[in-house]
């Protein structure tokens, strides 16, 4: 009987996500056996120091590369948007989710809100954002999900931001005190999409029933934006890509951080020029802030 091991974070948001990947195993052919492994990345142990100063995206995925080069996994579920853009072609995406809600929320604490204290948010796309907003008074915070909310309600921030889809995914919708629209906070490209990996030259039908053409198409415009921008971690861009009738709109910011100013823009198309969109899109926004 086959069994198909999966590796995942060992948080409790990844460890929901590598679930309803083992769902969709279990629907394409319920005699398939899973198992699932889990592990801490670095990038979960240094909660200390900001991402861009210890590594980038690539502190999340690490250890679960390793584990499926040697053969201890045969497939790795994560955050499509926590992975680096540059994806080790002998570890290729074997399937993406259908997308949950792109957007990012505001969490307010449970009890009374301190507005003497800080909105906690750690990206800088983020806080470039919400400072366009009026938001002036905002501090780092790291950890996954049930940590910075265990922070919040132990009131050291007076709200916290966070993605929508993960907070969903956890059951905790109704901790949401404001959705911001995806032109108040951009979103991180890939927002909400969950990526399964695989080793190259494996097969991997069983995911049939999990794989998103739809996003296969938003992810391509969207990581080739920012990829064409040379955009990791650190850097403030952000895209976001949507379906409109037959055509995508893709939409993308780039922060120049020595002026602070932000350049948008978006272009349509069609799917199948979904990189080209993001690469014409990207050189358009470049050319603008070279002035």
């Amino acid at each position: 009987m086959k069994t198909i091991r999966i590796g995942s974070r060992d948080s409790k948001l990844a460890i929901i996500q590598s679930e309803m990947v083992i769902n969709a195993i279990k629907r394409f052919d319920s005699s398939i056996r899973t198992e699932l492994v889990t592990m801490k990345t670095t990038g979960d142990k240094i909660l200390d120091i900001s991402l861009d100063k210890i590594g980038g995206k690539g502190l999340f995925v690490k250890e679960l590369d390793d584990a499926l080069l040697c053969g201890a996994v045969d497939i790795t579920v994560h955050s499509f948007k926590d992975m680096p853009m540059e994806i080790n072609p002998d570890l290729p995406i074997a399937a993406l989710s259908e997308r949950e809600d792109a957007r990012d929320v505001l969490i307010l604490p449970n009890g009374s809100c301190d507005n003497s204290k800080p909105i906690g948010c750690s990206s800088k796309r983020r806080t470039i954002q919400l400072r366009e907003l009026g938001f002036d008074l905002i501090s780092p915070l790291r950890g996954n999900v049930i940590t910075r909310m265990r922070k919040l309600d132990d009131q050291e921030y007076q709200g916290i931001i966070l993605a929508a889809a993960g907070i969903k995914r956890l059951g905790l919708e109704d901790r949401i005190s404001r959705y911001f629209t995806t032109e108040e906070i951009m979103p991180s490209a890939c927002q909400g999409i969950i990526a399964v990996q695989a080793r190259k030259d494996e097969k991997t039908e069983y995911l049939a029933a999990f794989h998103s053409p739809e996003s296969q198409v938003i992810a391509d415009a969207e990581r080739a934006f920012v990829t064409t921008l040379n955009g990791g971690c650190s850097s403030p861009i952000a895209a976001y890509a949507k379906y409109e009738g037959k055509l995508i709109v893709l939409c993308g910011m780039y922060v120049n951080e020595e002026s602070n100013r932000i350049y948008k823009g978006s272009l349509r198309g069609k799917p199948s020029e979904a990189k080209w969109l993001g690469i014409e899109l990207a050189n358009k926004i470049k050319m603008e802030a070279m002035g």
